[in-house]
């Protein structure tokens, strides 16, 4: 360290543009840039200390760390005095589901007179803030009288240390699907990397969903996988199908028994009445009454993009001669699976089902071909269009997906670029009875290529497409698989 050791701070980033008089600054070399090379814009900014991996000539307080990253986390819960000590915190980890077992969290936590911070996809830039953030975000909650955070906690941050400096309360376990690998190589370093979050240095207590092999493994075990992952263990529930006591749904509801009481989901899909158990599980290990939240499940609200009826206020009041219209996040090949089987339990006894799916670039392309095989194989009729193609040519991305169809399902599939063209030959070319699933997006608001986002919702996009068929206006050609 050089410069006065007694220096206080008032807080800290990783961002020179956001410092602050009297704040830190940690200089965290990256790809593209390094920290280091801002850190004269940083103290020009306010920052009395700065956080480095070599001492820079600047006449300020530097404390010198071997892994400026990892250091981010623990000094950001130092600097705003260890606010997670302060509050019940749960993290939820798992390729899918990770969204919808937070917010039912938060709503089991109000129904039992507590407020809760909800924290992920649907809040924020990154799916789990940078430490920095994070920690800040976890002070302004104690601030505020927040009584728990649930938190969505990726693979990213547990690899690169975004979490660190916090230990949840309860840990999560979702599922692992394919997912993320352009980031971690392989399958096995994706697990490890899930796993971090089941350690001592992370979580408290776990529940893990078992049912899932890789839940199954990390339940099942007395010590974590060497590598990265640790080397201890913490309690952990294990949690299956086999808690939903007679299982029954009807309607796109559901309702089973369980820890003797009997709760309703009105969510459709199976998948979800998995992330139902999940966060009931979790609300009674951050100590909530399990009366209490048994019988507030049935409340629970929608979760934005998430197996959302759009048009209608719920699956039994979609509007007559029309289609229903569902929009879903799925975008691994585990979801798109899951949500097309909830989708066609939707499905009138005479109705069809139609997927509008694509893929985003400057991601995972190995779950391309995936995604268009079980769409295919899935569906009654699929329109693969583009996503957020990014930095990618969308027609490579599109072929990449289409490469996966089977040649027995080919007849079935249709490729239309512009989303919005396929949502319209999805919707005029369905009727009563049938089940359109927009899937990929979700709440997403935007559609990004070559560096431009434009206004995009699928939600909003399928809305006025139902209203011009609703208007009776001719249909265009319906393509490949009308039945």
């Amino acid at each position: 360290m050089t410069g006065d050791p007694t220096t206080t701070v008032a807080g800290i980033t990783h961002d020179s543009r956001r410092v602050e008089p009297g704040w830190a600054f940690c200089c965290i070399p990256g790809d593209l840039h390094d920290g280091h090379d801002h850190a004269a814009a940083a103290v020009a900014g306010g920052a009395v200390v700065l956080l480095v991996e070599r001492t820079l000539p600047l006449e300020v307080t530097q404390v010198l760390v071997g892994d400026a990253r990892r250091a981010l986390g623990p000094a950001a819960a130092e600097v705003f005095a260890q606010p997670a000590d302060s509050l019940r915190t749960v993290g939820v980890t798992g390729t899918n589901g990770k969204t919808s077992v937070v917010t039912l969290i938060g709503h089991l936590v109000a129904a039992c007179g507590m407020t809760a911070d909800v924290v992920g996809t649907l809040t924020g830039e990154r799916t789990t803030p940078e430490a920095s953030d994070l920690q800040a975000r976890l002070a302004r909650d104690v601030a505020d009288g927040v009584d728990v955070v649930a938190l969505e906690v990726s693979s990213h941050a547990l690899v690169l240390g975004r979490v660190d400096g916090l230990v949840v309360d309860v840990a999560v376990f979702t599922n692992l699907g394919q997912d993320h690998l352009d980031f971690h190589g392989t399958t096995e370093e994706y697990f490890r990397a899930k796993a971090l979050l089941f350690t001592p240095e992370h979580a408290r207590q776990a529940v893990v969903w078992v049912d899932d092999p890789a839940g199954a493994r990390l339940a099942g075990t007395t010590s974590i996988p060497t590598g990265l992952a640790g080397t201890t263990s913490i309690p952990t529930r294990s949690v299956g199908m086999v808690d939903a006591v007679g299982l029954r749904g009807a309607g796109g509801r559901w309702a089973w028994r369980w820890r003797g009481h009997e709760v309703e989901l009105p969510w459709p899909g199976r998948h979800n009445v998995a992330n139902a158990l999940l966060a009931l599980e979790a609300a009674v290990a951050l100590g909530l009454d399990e009366g209490a939240v048994a019988a507030a499940l049935a409340g629970a609200p929608v979760v934005p993009g998430r197996f959302e009826v759009v048009g209608a206020a719920s699956v039994a009041e979609s509007p007559p001669e029309l289609p229903l219209v569902v929009v879903d996040f799925a975008h691994t090949p585990d979801a798109l699976d899951r949500v097309i089987t909830a989708a066609r339990e939707l499905c009138g006894p005479a109705g069809s089902l139609r997927v509008v799916v694509g893929c985003g670039g400057d991601r995972d392309r190995t779950k391309r071909p995936e995604i268009g095989r079980i769409a295919a194989i899935g569906a009654d009729w699929v329109a693969v269009c583009d996503d957020n193609p990014r930095s990618e040519e969308p027609a490579a991305i599109r072929a990449e997906v289409l490469s996966g169809v089977p040649e027995s399902a080919a007849p079935k599939v249709r490729e239309i670029g512009d989303r919005r063209s396929a949502i319209r030959a999805a919707l005029r070319s369905a009727r009563q009875g049938d089940v359109v699933l927009i899937a990929g997006k979700g709440h997403e608001q935007g559609q990004t290529a070559g560096g431009v986002t434009v206004p995009f919702d699928d939600r909003v996009v399928a809305l006025e497409e139902l209203e011009v068929v609703r208007a009776g206006t001719p249909a265009d050609d319906p393509g490949i698989g009308t039945p």
